[in-house]
Protein backbone atom coordinates (compact mmCIF):
# COMPACT_ATOMS: atom_id res chain seq x y z
CA UNK A 1 0.00 0.00 0.00
CA UNK A 2 1.50 3.32 -1.06
CA UNK A 3 1.65 6.42 1.14
CA UNK A 4 -1.42 8.11 -0.38
CA UNK A 5 -3.54 4.97 -0.03
CA UNK A 6 -2.36 4.48 3.54
CA UNK A 7 -3.26 8.08 4.34
CA UNK A 8 -6.77 7.66 2.93
CA UNK A 9 -7.32 4.38 4.79
CA UNK A 10 -5.77 5.45 8.12
CA UNK A 11 -7.13 9.00 8.33
CA UNK A 12 -10.78 8.23 9.31
CA UNK A 13 -10.01 5.67 12.07
CA UNK A 14 -7.12 7.79 13.37
CA UNK A 15 -9.25 10.93 13.57
CA UNK A 16 -12.02 8.99 15.31
CA UNK A 17 -9.62 7.34 17.76
CA UNK A 18 -7.89 10.58 18.75
CA UNK A 19 -11.16 12.54 18.96
CA UNK A 20 -13.02 10.03 21.13
CA UNK A 21 -9.95 9.58 23.34
CA UNK A 22 -9.84 13.27 24.21
CA UNK A 23 -13.63 13.64 24.32
CA UNK A 24 -13.77 10.81 26.88
CA UNK A 25 -11.29 12.66 29.12
CA UNK A 26 -13.31 15.86 28.91
CA UNK A 27 -16.67 14.14 29.36
CA UNK A 28 -15.66 12.25 32.51
CA UNK A 29 -14.05 15.39 33.93
CA UNK A 30 -17.28 17.30 33.21
CA UNK A 31 -19.38 14.63 34.90
CA UNK A 32 -17.10 14.84 37.94
CA UNK A 33 -17.61 18.61 38.20
CA UNK A 34 -14.86 20.14 36.05
CA UNK A 35 -16.26 22.47 33.33
CA UNK A 36 -12.80 23.45 31.98
CA UNK A 37 -12.95 21.37 28.77
CA UNK A 38 -16.56 22.41 28.16
CA UNK A 39 -15.76 26.09 28.63
CA UNK A 40 -12.76 25.80 26.31
CA UNK A 41 -14.90 24.30 23.54
CA UNK A 42 -13.14 20.94 23.82
CA UNK A 43 -16.16 18.89 24.86
CA UNK A 44 -16.90 18.25 21.20
CA UNK A 45 -16.65 15.49 18.61
CA UNK A 46 -15.13 17.88 16.07
CA UNK A 47 -11.68 16.41 15.27
CA UNK A 48 -10.23 19.83 14.47
CA UNK A 49 -10.63 20.83 18.12
CA UNK A 50 -8.45 17.95 19.31
CA UNK A 51 -5.78 17.38 16.68
CA UNK A 52 -2.15 18.08 17.39
CA UNK A 53 -0.46 18.45 13.95
CA UNK A 54 2.88 17.02 15.10
CA UNK A 55 1.25 14.16 17.01
CA UNK A 56 -0.93 13.24 14.04
CA UNK A 57 1.96 13.30 11.55
CA UNK A 58 4.15 11.34 13.96
CA UNK A 59 1.67 8.48 13.87
CA UNK A 60 2.41 7.88 10.19
CA UNK A 61 6.20 7.93 10.65
CA UNK A 62 6.98 6.41 14.05
CA UNK A 63 3.61 4.66 14.58
CA UNK A 64 3.00 6.54 17.83
CA UNK A 65 0.98 9.71 18.06
CA UNK A 66 -1.04 11.98 20.28
CA UNK A 67 -3.80 14.57 20.23
CA UNK A 68 -3.97 17.97 21.91
CA UNK A 69 -4.64 17.20 25.59
CA UNK A 70 -8.04 18.25 26.92
CA UNK A 71 -7.60 20.80 29.74
CA UNK A 72 -8.56 19.42 33.15
CA UNK A 73 -8.58 21.32 36.44
CA UNK A 74 -8.54 18.85 39.36
CA UNK A 75 -9.42 21.62 41.83
CA UNK A 76 -13.06 21.21 40.73
CA UNK A 77 -13.07 17.58 41.82
CA UNK A 78 -14.34 16.44 45.23
CA UNK A 79 -11.50 13.92 45.42
CA UNK A 80 -8.81 15.25 43.03
CA UNK A 81 -6.46 12.26 43.01
CA UNK A 82 -9.15 9.60 42.70
CA UNK A 83 -11.24 11.55 40.19
CA UNK A 84 -8.18 12.34 38.09
CA UNK A 85 -7.52 8.60 37.92
CA UNK A 86 -10.95 8.04 36.34
CA UNK A 87 -10.44 10.93 33.91
CA UNK A 88 -7.08 9.48 32.85
CA UNK A 89 -8.50 5.96 32.51
CA UNK A 90 -11.32 7.15 30.25
CA UNK A 91 -9.07 7.86 27.24
CA UNK A 92 -7.27 4.52 26.81
CA UNK A 93 -10.38 2.62 27.92
CA UNK A 94 -12.30 4.28 25.07
CA UNK A 95 -9.60 3.23 22.60
CA UNK A 96 -9.75 -0.34 23.88
CA UNK A 97 -13.52 -0.34 23.40
CA UNK A 98 -13.12 1.06 19.87
CA UNK A 99 -10.59 -1.68 19.05
CA UNK A 100 -13.00 -4.38 20.23
CA UNK A 101 -15.96 -2.85 18.35
CA UNK A 102 -13.84 -2.50 15.20
CA UNK A 103 -12.84 -6.16 15.42
CA UNK A 104 -16.48 -7.23 15.79
CA UNK A 105 -17.53 -5.06 12.82
CA UNK A 106 -14.66 -6.54 10.81
CA UNK A 107 -15.89 -10.10 11.41
CA UNK A 108 -19.40 -9.02 10.42
CA UNK A 109 -18.05 -7.36 7.27
CA UNK A 110 -16.20 -10.53 6.26
CA UNK A 111 -19.43 -12.49 6.62
CA UNK A 112 -21.32 -9.94 4.54
CA UNK A 113 -18.60 -9.84 1.86
CA UNK A 114 -18.80 -13.61 1.46
CA UNK A 115 -22.49 -13.28 0.59
CA UNK A 116 -22.16 -10.34 -1.84
CA UNK A 117 -22.12 -11.55 -5.46
CA UNK A 118 -21.18 -8.18 -6.94
CA UNK A 119 -17.39 -7.67 -7.46
CA UNK A 120 -17.84 -3.91 -8.00
CA UNK A 121 -19.39 -3.52 -4.54
CA UNK A 122 -16.57 -5.52 -2.98
CA UNK A 123 -13.87 -3.48 -4.69
CA UNK A 124 -15.29 0.01 -4.20
CA UNK A 125 -16.92 -0.23 -0.76
CA UNK A 126 -16.23 -3.38 1.23
CA UNK A 127 -12.49 -3.71 0.58
CA UNK A 128 -11.64 -0.12 1.66
CA UNK A 129 -13.94 -0.52 4.67
CA UNK A 130 -12.16 -3.77 5.53
CA UNK A 131 -8.77 -2.06 5.57
CA UNK A 132 -10.16 0.85 7.62
CA UNK A 133 -11.45 -1.54 10.28
CA UNK A 134 -8.14 -3.43 10.33
CA UNK A 135 -6.37 -0.06 10.76
CA UNK A 136 -8.88 0.96 13.44
CA UNK A 137 -8.09 -2.10 15.55
CA UNK A 138 -4.36 -1.43 15.28
CA UNK A 139 -4.55 2.35 15.84
CA UNK A 140 -6.77 2.05 18.90
CA UNK A 141 -4.60 -0.65 20.43
CA UNK A 142 -1.52 1.54 19.89
CA UNK A 143 -3.20 4.54 21.53
CA UNK A 144 -4.54 2.42 24.39
CA UNK A 145 -1.32 0.63 25.26
CA UNK A 146 0.93 3.63 24.57
CA UNK A 147 -1.14 5.86 26.84
CA UNK A 148 -1.13 3.27 29.61
CA UNK A 149 2.65 3.68 29.95
CA UNK A 150 3.45 5.22 33.37
CA UNK A 151 5.51 8.05 31.90
CA UNK A 152 4.31 11.59 32.69
CA UNK A 153 2.26 13.12 31.15
CA UNK A 154 0.71 9.98 29.62
CA UNK A 155 -2.55 8.68 31.08
CA UNK A 156 -0.77 5.79 32.75
CA UNK A 157 1.14 8.24 34.93
CA UNK A 158 -2.13 9.89 36.06
CA UNK A 159 -3.56 6.50 36.91
CA UNK A 160 -0.44 5.54 38.85
CA UNK A 161 -0.47 8.90 40.65
CA UNK A 162 -3.97 8.14 41.89
CA UNK A 163 -2.82 4.78 43.27
CA UNK A 164 0.44 5.85 44.94
CA UNK A 165 0.66 7.25 48.48
CA UNK A 166 0.27 11.03 48.36
CA UNK A 167 3.88 11.93 49.19
CA UNK A 168 5.26 9.50 46.62
CA UNK A 169 2.69 10.67 44.07
CA UNK A 170 3.91 14.28 44.41
CA UNK A 171 7.52 13.22 43.86
CA UNK A 172 6.53 11.12 40.87
CA UNK A 173 4.48 13.96 39.33
CA UNK A 174 7.45 16.33 39.58
CA UNK A 175 9.13 14.42 36.72
CA UNK A 176 6.37 15.46 34.30
CA UNK A 177 8.46 18.33 32.91
CA UNK A 178 10.90 15.75 31.51
CA UNK A 179 8.32 13.19 30.41
CA UNK A 180 7.82 14.32 26.83
CA UNK A 181 11.58 14.37 26.22
CA UNK A 182 11.86 10.86 27.66
CA UNK A 183 9.05 9.64 25.38
CA UNK A 184 10.70 11.11 22.27
CA UNK A 185 14.08 9.59 23.18
CA UNK A 186 12.49 6.18 23.78
CA UNK A 187 10.55 6.42 20.51
CA UNK A 188 13.43 7.47 18.25
CA UNK A 189 15.90 5.01 19.80
CA UNK A 190 13.46 2.16 19.25
CA UNK A 191 13.20 1.26 22.95
CA UNK A 192 9.54 2.26 23.08
CA UNK A 193 8.69 0.03 20.16
CA UNK A 194 10.53 -2.94 21.64
CA UNK A 195 8.59 -2.54 24.89
CA UNK A 196 5.04 -2.11 23.64
CA UNK A 197 4.95 -3.57 20.11
CA UNK A 198 4.89 -7.21 21.30
CA UNK A 199 1.88 -6.37 23.50
CA UNK A 200 0.13 -4.56 20.64
CA UNK A 201 0.79 -7.40 18.20
CA UNK A 202 -0.49 -9.97 20.69
CA UNK A 203 -3.68 -7.99 21.38
CA UNK A 204 -4.15 -7.36 17.65
CA UNK A 205 -3.83 -11.05 16.78
CA UNK A 206 -6.20 -11.92 19.64
CA UNK A 207 -8.90 -9.55 18.38
CA UNK A 208 -8.51 -10.51 14.71
CA UNK A 209 -8.27 -14.26 15.25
Amino acid sequence: MNTVSQLIIWAPPLLLALTLHEYAHGYIAYRLGDPTAHNAGRLTLNPLSHLDPIGTIAFFFIKFGWAKPVPVNPYYFKNPRQDMLWVALAGPATNLLLAVVSAILLKMLIAVAAAVPYPAVLETILVPLYYMLVASVWINLVLCIFNFLPIPPLDGSRILTGLLPESLARTYSSFERYGFIVILILAFTGVLGRVIMPIIRFANSLLLS
